[in-house]
Parts: C-alpha cells; structure tokens; sequence
C-alpha cells in the first residue's frame, strides 16, 4: 500500500499546537530548532513510506505465526526494523545521559504518526518500547537505567506491558501472578515469577535481540486489590552485570491471539515461571507497582489516540485515491451526461471532506497534548495537568474517530471497500482495536469525570475551557460548546450521583475532545494564513467545515451527557436482555 507523508500539516501543528518553537527557547530543547524539526518530520516520513508501508499488506494476508513458542514475521520485517534501529529513529526522545537525543516529545509522536500510518500493526512494536524506557526512566533504580537503557533506547532491546490476566481483564487488582524473593545463590535479592498474562502485544519475536518484559504481580503479604500490585522487570534472557546477554529465561509465549486486525503484531498469551526459574527485578517498591506501570499506561495512551490519527490518515488517503480514479454517473443536475470521478458527487465529497477534517483535528489535539506533555518535562505544573485532562480525550475520542474514518473509507469505495483485496477494509479492522486496548474508550471517560473534573477543585478543566472561549464570537458554534461542556462540568461537580456521571462521561469526554480540537483547528488556520503556508487555504476550508458541523453536532451530546443513569437502569436485567 502507497503512503504519502502529510509532513506539512504535521509541521504546522508541531508549531501552532505543540508551540515548538517556544518549546524550543529552553535550554533543554534549544536542539529542536526549526530546520531540525523539518528534516524529522520529512525524514521519518520518506523513512516509512519506504520501509514500512510496502509491508502493511503482507503484514495483514500473511501475518505473524507461532511454532515451538517461537514468533516469526513475514519476510521483510526483520530488514525494516533492522534500518529503523539504524537510522536511530527510536532514540528521537530518549534520555541523552542514555544515548538517546533528548529532543521533545512533540517529536517522537511525529516519528510514530508516521510508522502508524505507513503500517500501525508494526509500529506497535516500537511504541511498547517507548513507554518501557518511561517507566524505566522515572520509576528504575540506577543500576536498572543503566543496564537496560542504553539499548531499549536504540531499539535493539524492545519492551512490553503484561498487566492483563483472563480472570481479571481491565481490573488489574485482580491479578494473581506471583513474585517470591530470591534469598540466596547467584539471583539474590531479585524475585522468581510465576503466572500468565493474555492480550501481550508483541511479547514474543526475533526481531529484537532481547525483550524486557515489564510484569505486574504480587509478593507475598502484599495487601488485597491494587494496593498489592508491585512491577517487576523480566527480560527474555538474563543480563550481565556487563550488560552480556545470558540464558534465556524461564518464560514462554505460550500461543499468539487470531484477531479481527493488526495481524503483523502477535498478541501473545505469556507464562512466566513454568519451571520454577523465571527471573525478575523489582522496579520501584513493592506494592507501588500501579504507579510505576501507568507511568508506561499514560505514554500508551497518548500513542493509541495517535493510532486514531494514524489510520484515519491510511483511510483517508486511500479513499481519495479511489475517488479521483473510479469514474461513475453523471453529475447531478448538470447538462453533461458524462460520467464522472466519484470524488465530483456531493456525498462522496461530504464524506471526503469529513474524513479530512476528523484526521486533521485529531493530529491537532494529538499535537497540542504532545507540546503539554513537553512544558510538564521543562516543570510547568499547570501546563502538565492540562496534558493530564487532556490524555482521556485524546485516547478515546482520537480512537473514536480513527474508527469513523475508517469507516466512511470504507463507503467511499462502495461495494469494492467491502472486498479485501482494495484494501480499505485493513484499516476498518485495524482501527477497531483502538478503542479497547490500553484502558477502554468507556474506562478514559469515566477518568476524566471521576479523577480529571476535579483536579484543582475543577479549575484546570475550567481553564481550558476559558482558553478556548476567548476571543470566540459568542453565536459561534464553538462558543456554544464551550458553554454547554461547562455546564455539563457543573452538573457533573455540582451534585450528581456517580452513577449519573459515569453514565454521561462518554458523551461528554466527546464535547470536550472536539472544543478543543475545533480551538486548535482555528489556530491552527490563523497561524498557516499569517505564515503564508501552501496549506493555508486547505486548513481555512476544514476548520470552517468542523467548526460549523462537526463542533455543532458535538453540542448535541449535551442531553445524553446530563441525561443521568435512571433510563439506564429503568429495565432489570432479565428484560434488558431479552
């Protein structure tokens, strides 16, 4: 499949949303200079386009397979990661003090953008990676950075998340692997692990030289539910003090998952410990393990809402392929009878259009979180809640969309898009799993109204909400919004039962995604008009376009967000169901 970098719209976000260019009058950031920012983001996109997305396709048909506890990957996967490593791509945000470039985040969400849109199953592998050298970086101990990150930072180590067991699912607090301390021999003072994990992406390959499992579990005393959960490191084959790798480990993968999409990333079910002699270390202390892991989590999910980006890109650049080429009817109401390329029909380009202005606002949310994750790093408390809110919007409304997207792609091609060999239905499976990993759609929206709406007693929502509005012309569709989620806000603060406000979180996390997104779409018009960017009057016509309807639908969400939980409960569950 043929992928073309959109390395100009991402260019313009990285400086109106993400503020790139202040970001890069700190010290720490001082590298991140415009040029620099350029060549990025133009290199890593010829790098996927070329290495990366010849291999979506296969990746799909073929898929990863499992022998002998052994994963193997379509021919050409182990050369791209291979060049991927190389070219030092993973390395984009890692610690200097590690090998990596310190550059800011802003910038290797860029680089996974694009590897998602060239080839999202793959780019998971990386991505997994990424949020292990974060846990790693604030929750290891020195030895542990030391000898681990130096080359999960290159690539040539990759990590992985296992918190998920089948009798638990989301609820972590009910997981029963087991972590008992070594007293005596050569594994003093480290832990034997015994248990199994489901659902672990790339938890088994030959792609990378070695992978560093981060597992949760619990030792022995630890108290009941999460409270007992400590995070323990366990590498696929032992480490030397010299950073040698040793015997493998006594952990296996024990099958891989047959899934609706993603086929080139082998979603594992893991055992740990089936001899007796799998070796782990202690990451932070025990019982502390949840607040290290969603360390890695938060990292996971802003790089999940990116997939939405990603694959609403895919689907949008296939679609409007199609529909300049594919040449059906005439166009209504005009005086020639020829035939036509679909992409002249009106519903077609409302649906073209739509798919444009859904990517392009999620890539502005997802770059204007990225630049508040970064002033968070430089120590910029406010800027660093607001990421904070920000991250549920960007996971489940980023998702909600790549799934939309997806989906219209799919109408544009008509009867074809239902045929695999186009292509477009990958993105529809693809996309589908975005919504459900690394903390469910339903599981971000009920963060946001129960732990984000009352951070600083509700003002760091509040002020988001006030940045927004300022300046607007109050009849605005976006004005509205911004009225109708604070009041919403307020409801939701200002009484309402938890049940109420679980029950209208969905709804509301949506309103809040797309006012921000329909602000930072105006920026980010402004900002390409005063620059006299190529893109200037693209950018005008799609922040008009979401702003009149997409904001304006959003609106619309506010009676389901204050609806209440009563209908919901209005039937019991044998009549709910039957």
């Amino acid at each position: 499949m043929s992928f073309t970098p959109p390395t100009a719209d991402q260019i313009l976000a990285m400086r109106v949303c993400a503020g790139i260019d202040e970001l890069a009058a700190h010290e720490r950031y001082a590298a991140a200079t415009p040029d620099l920012v350029a060549a990025i983001a133009e290199g890593i996109g010829q790098f996927a386009a070329g290495h990366w997305a010849p291999l979506n396709r296969i990746g799909d048909t073929q898929g990863a397979a499992i022998g002998d506890g052994v994963v193997r990957l379509p021919a050409g996967f182990a050369e791209a990661y291979r060049a991927y490593v190389d070219a030092g791509w993973n390395a984009i945000a890692g610690p200097d003090a590690f090998g990596g470039q310190d550059l800011p985040f802003t910038l290797a969400c860029c680089v996974m953008e694009n590897l998602g849109a060239a080839n999202m199953a793959f780019t998971l592998l990386p991505m997994l990676t990424l949020g292990a050298i974060e846990a790693l970086k604030l929750h290891g101990s020195a030895g542990q950075q030391a000898l681990y990150l130096p080359r999960l930072i290159t690539g040539e180590w990759s990590g992985t998340m296992n918190l998920t067991e089948p009798q638990a699912g989301s609820d972590v607090g009910a997981l029963r692997t087991t972590a008992e301390p070594i007293a005596d021999g050569s594994h003093a003072g480290k832990y034997r692990i015994n248990g199994s994990k489901i659902f672990i992406t790339w938890g088994e390959h030959e792609l990378a030289e070695n992978i560093i499992h981060l597992v949760l579990a619990r030792v022995p005393g630890a108290p009941a539910g999460s409270r007992g959960i400590s995070l323990f490191l366990v590498p696929k084959y032992l480490v030397s003090a010299d950073g040698g790798i040793g015997v493998r480990n006594d952990l296996r993968a024990v099958s891989i998952e047959h899934k609706l999409g993603i086929h080139a990333s082998p979603t594992c079910v893991m055992s740990y410990g089936d001899k007796g002699e799998c070796i782990g270390e202690l990451i932070g202390l025990e019982n502390e393990g949840l607040k290290a892991m969603f360390t890695m989590m938060n990292s996971a999910r802003i790089n999940v809402g990116s997939q939405g980006v990603q694959i609403a890109e895919a689907a949008f650049q296939q679609a409007a392929r199609y529909a300049r080429d594919r040449v059906q009817s005439a166009r209504a109401g005009s005086a020639d009878k020829a035939p036509v390329a679909i992409i002249r029909h009106p519903d077609v380009r409302r649906m073209l259009l739509r798919m444009k202005a859904l990517t392009e606002g999620g890539r502005a949310l997802l770059y204007y979180t990225a630049g508040q994750v970064d002033r968070g790093v430089l120590g910029d408390a406010p800027a660093q809640q607001r990421a904070d809110v920000l991250v549920p919007m960007l996971k489940a409304w980023g998702t909600d969309l790549g799934c939309e997207v997806a989906s219209l792609g799919l109408q544009v091609h008509g009867g074809m898009g239902f045929i695999e060999e186009t292509g477009a239905a990958q993105f529809y499976r693809d996309a589908r799993i975005a919504p459900i990993y690394e903390g469910t759609n339903g599981i971000q929206a009920a963060d946001l109204v129960t732990r984000k709406l009352g951070y600083a007693n509700g003002q760091v929502l509040m002020n988001l909400f006030a940045d927004i509005a300022s300046g607007l012309d109050e009849a605005s569709p976006l004005a509205a919004l911004v009225r109708d989620c604070m009041a919403v806000a307020e409801w939701m603060t200002g009484g309402a039962s938890i049940d109420d406000k679980l029950a209208g979180s969905v709804p509301f996390c949506t309103m809040c995604a797309v006012a921000v997104s329909g602000w930072q779409l105006l920026r980010q018009a402004r900002g390409a008009e005063e620059s006299g960017a190529a893109i200037a009057r693209s950018k005008r016509v799609v922040a008009r376009y979401f702003n009149e309807q997409i904001v304006a639908e959003a609106s619309g969400l506010r009676a389901a967000a204050m609806g209440g939980a009563d209908v919901l409960y209005a039937l019991d569950d044998t009549e709910l169901v039957n």
